[in-house]
């Protein structure tokens, strides 16, 4: 069983008791009013910890009451965060020497976002992701694997979190070969199509399982080099799994669907589609969202779930397309317990899905640079358009 999901303390067990029971829930989506209950507690008590070790946050919070919440449906008056702030600024909740990692945003161009982790905040991350691993049956010490990665090779002064993310992930089960398919040149990173290509043959020949993580952009150019090359179809081992994270980045213009990729890969490497799942994440918040085998991302226990109107910011029920905002306490190194993303979503019932996990799940409606010429403000002004 993965040293992951092992106990993680909170820098203050007095001051965030709430915190450590809500993260200390090892069912990533459970749900119900005890859980709801636990969480304004945490949210409580996340806000007095930044309030205290944090100008900025202290700030903000006075800036809108110093609210104080009684219910979840209080969440929608936690003050937030938008998420291109931690672009241009660093703002921490710990001194700096309690800095455990300093990782980045892997944008391909702009300035990127900067996020600082203490101990607990990484570790209850990890824990989170091993978590949802755990539950669906995707940690397994049994048998060796073999990885394609397709983000890019750890280096020294490399601290992206798509690359730190996706290498720790090969602690889930057994390594019989790392394979990086964006290896490091020593100046920067390239995308190596051909190795990828030998590494997914020299797999099936081997009957080894393939773990294929990261950017989804280039797996899908992958496959379409090896069909371009008039190559069959191969049939790797039945236990592969294939967990997609980061978008697809400065390749927008090349994205195709979900259903076709995921159709791409079971047609050309034989992974069946529950095997096929994609990720979202942020620098910014961390909390893990992954697809469950209907390919929709449910909200864990451990955070919430908000849209808001694109023209003045306000809550929207179920359905309604807007910005996406995160909510939860776990963070305790900078004040983003509550960020605004710059993507575009809706939310949904848990209902509206069918897998049976009984929280509510949202679906991504658009991406900052969903496109070379469309921008995530562009997508906005067209909703505010369609809405009058």
């Amino acid at each position: 069983m993965s040293s992951y999901l092992g106990p993680v303390t909170v820098p203050d067990p007095a001051a965030l008791a709430s915190v450590q029971r809500l993260c200390d829930l090892a069912a990533p989506y459970a749900a119900g009013a005890e859980a709801d209950e636990l969480f304004v507690a945490a949210m409580n008590e996340s806000n007095a910890w930044h309030a205290a070790r944090s100008p900025f946050f202290d700030s903000l919070w006075q800036s809108k009451g110093r609210p104080h919440l009684e219910s979840i449906a209080d969440i929608q008056r936690q003050p937030f965060v938008h998420a291109n702030f931690f672009k241009m600024h660093e703002v921490v909740s710990i001194p700096r020497e309690q800095v455990k990692l300093h990782v980045t945003s892997s944008g391909t161009t702009g300035q990127k976002s900067q996020m600082f982790f203490d101990e607990w905040t990484l570790r209850a991350g990890q824990r989170m992701v091993a978590r949802i691993f755990d539950h669906y049956g995707w940690i397994d010490d049994s048998r060796a694997v073999d990885y394609l990665i397709y983000t890019y090779q750890p280096r020294p002064g490399l601290n992206l979190g798509a690359s730190f993310t996706d290498n720790y992930l090969c602690d889930f089960a057994p390594v019989n070969r790392v394979e990086h398919a964006l290896p490091s040149t020593g100046t920067g990173h390239e995308f190596d199509a051909f190795g990828a290509i030998r590494s997914l043959l020299r797999s099936a020949e081997d009957g080894v399982p393939v773990r294929i993580l990261g950017f989804p952009a280039f797996l899908s150019f992958t496959l379409d080099r090896m069909r371009n090359m008039g190559m069959k179809p191969i049939q790797l081992d039945p236990a592969s799994l294939v967990v997609f994270g980061g978008g697809w980045k400065g390749n927008a213009d090349k994205q195709v669907s979900k259903p076709e990729l995921y159709g791409k890969i079971a047609e050309q490497l034989g992974i069946p589609d529950e095997r096929i799942r994609d990720g979202f994440g942020s620098v910014e918040h961390s909390v893990p969202y992954m697809e469950c085998a209907r390919h929709n991302m449910h909200v864990p226990v451990w955070s919430r779930v908000l849209i808001r109107s694109v023209r003045e910011l306000a809550p929207l029920g179920y359905g309604e397309p807007g910005y996406l905002q995160f909510v939860s306490p776990f963070i305790t190194s900078a004040p983003a317990q509550s960020v605004l993303m710059g993507d575009l979503a809706s939310l949904h019932a848990p209902e509206e899905c069918g897998c049976g996990a009984p929280t509510p799940w949202f679906r991504i409606l658009g991406r900052a640079g969903l496109s070379r010429n469309k921008s995530c403000a562009i997508a906005a002004a067209e909703l505010l358009k369609d809405k009058g």
